[in-house]
């Protein structure tokens, strides 16, 4: 019913039971099932049911065209599915570690999204991008633990290079515009001592977030849509660059680790020179953002002294 409603156009009722071979009434709960996904579909007496604005659907065929050499060489697997729980839990649990090297999943739908910690990733259908993608490696690079902030960086040069010239990094893992998240990260790894490493990189972009669903977020966030009004990125075409920058990152992140990104995000860094609280275990501290060391370490003026703080279970607040 979605890929009908999709082009943004009035569809009747009867057509749309038609085409999905069930009865009105239940085409009238399905609708209801989309709504309470978070999409917003007008109804008109007389002119059936239509999509508040239009939505571009993720499709395999049209990803995998635009791959680049280096990532048809691995192969990438694409794969999309509709809806799933995690795009990340999916993959660590359906994967081993030789099937799970260059899987790219994406879906259009997660019911249980994960953020850093414990946080949910909310988003309606097809309103955003939802992707994973899983790597081997024979042992564990040495800069393993500041592969979210490699990843950021490869990130924000994507959707500045989609016309989003103002993004930027706020430590350790979210794309911002002016404070307004627009992008974040989860990375998961399993390894084995000192041996094989398997990573899941997970991303979410807000491409058209409804209005109801921003509504019920308690921070502040953007999407392409707002920021790029005219010229929003078809979503196909943003998984394909996405998947080939990723691709050429984690190539040589074994061989040059993070000193080959810390130089560009810290010329991303939102927080540098701001003051900031970091809340960490119940605890609260407050000071400047100096930026991150060579690990890829949160640097901070606290009480006059400088300290390092790594990602683990805190939050970081920009006050100015």
């Amino acid at each position: 019913m979605l890929a009908v409603l999709a082009d943004g156009e009035f569809h009747s009722g009867q057509r749309l039971a038609d085409i999905a071979g069930v009865t009105r009434a239940a085409v009238w709960k399905q609708v209801g099932q989309l709504d309470a996904l978070g999409l917003e579909i007008e109804r008109v007496r007389g002119r059936g049911y239509r999509l508040a604005a239009p939505l571009q659907l993720l499709q395999e065929d049209a990803i995998n065209a635009r791959l680049d050499a280096a990532a048809r060489g691995i192969p990438v697997r694409v794969q999309v599915l509709f809806e799933t729980g995690s795009t990340n839990q999916y993959l660590l649990d359906d994967a081993t570690a030789e099937a799970l090297h260059g899987r790219a999943l994406l879906a259009e739908y997660q019911s249980a999204g994960r953020g850093r910690g414990m946080n949910r990733w909310l988003s309606a259908p097809a309103s955003g991008l939802c992707l994973s993608l899983g790597w081997h490696y024979e042992s564990i690079p040495d800069s393993l633990t500041a592969l979210s902030l490699a990843t950021g960086v490869v990130l924000t040069r994507v959707l500045q290079q989609a016309g989003c010239a103002q993004a930027r990094l706020k430590w350790p893992n979210d794309v911002v515009v002016e404070g307004a998240k627009l992008a974040g990260i989860l990375i998961e790894s399993r390894a084995q001592g000192a041996g094989p490493c398997d990573v899941v990189i997970g991303i979410g972009i807000n491409v058209r977030l409804p209005a109801a669903l921003e509504r019920s977020l308690d921070r502040n966030v953007t999407d392409l849509q707002r920021l790029l009004p005219a010229r929003v990125p078809a979503r196909n075409d943003l998984a394909a660059a996405l998947i080939n920058a990723l691709v050429g990152m984690l190539h040589g992140y074994q061989r040059d680790g993070f000193a080959a990104y810390r130089e560009q995000w810290q010329a991303l860094d939102y927080s540098a020179g701001k003051q900031a609280e970091l809340l960490q275990q119940g605890r609260c501290s407050r000071g400047r953002v100096l930026g991150i060391d060579d690990n890829g370490l949160l640097l901070m003026q606290v009480d006059g002294a400088t300290r390092r703080y790594s990602s683990g279970e805190l939050s970081l607040r920009v006050l100015e």
